[in-house]
């Protein structure tokens, strides 16, 4: 099977052994939704997690911005819970603030935004969790 996003266990290792910080777009206060979890495995493992989500002020214990630009620190990688339809607009987010990856959720693809990222020479990852990814691949 080959990878919607054409990227290989190698950079997917690449990935999870040189991010450090990494920015949740649409991360959940609620335990039970996946960004939530996904945002909560990552802080585990030793990520510096930075909640995005312009509704609220802290999730995780953590401040909460309400957009990339907000944010006051260089990002490794924007993990997007968002729908499909929203990565043009957070490609541009993502290239403006130069962050490493652009990392979208399981079930979120967009080709064009993907294209756009690359162009900007940041890594795209499509429609796969690195809770799944990164553990799987040691």
């Amino acid at each position: 099977m080959i990878a919607i996003d054409g990227l290989t266990n190698d950079d997917i290792k690449h990935i999870r052994d040189n991010v450090k910080t990494v920015a949740v777009v649409g991360l959940s206060p609620k335990p039970h939704r996946a960004s939530h979890q996904v945002a909560l495995y990552l802080q585990q493992q030793g990520y510096q997690v930075i909640p995005v989500h312009p509704l609220h002020q802290t999730i995780l214990g953590l401040t909460c911005y309400p957009n990339l630009a907000s944010i006051p620190i260089d990002i490794d990688m924007v993990d997007c819970f968002r729908a499909s339809e929203s990565m043009p607009a957070l490609a541009d987010e993502v290239v403006a603030k130069g962050a490493k990856v652009m990392w979208m959720q399981l079930d979120v693809y967009h080709a064009d935004a993907a294209a756009k990222v690359r162009a900007a020479g940041i890594t795209v990852v499509m429609d796969r969790c690195p809770k799944i990814e990164f553990p799987r691949l040691n």
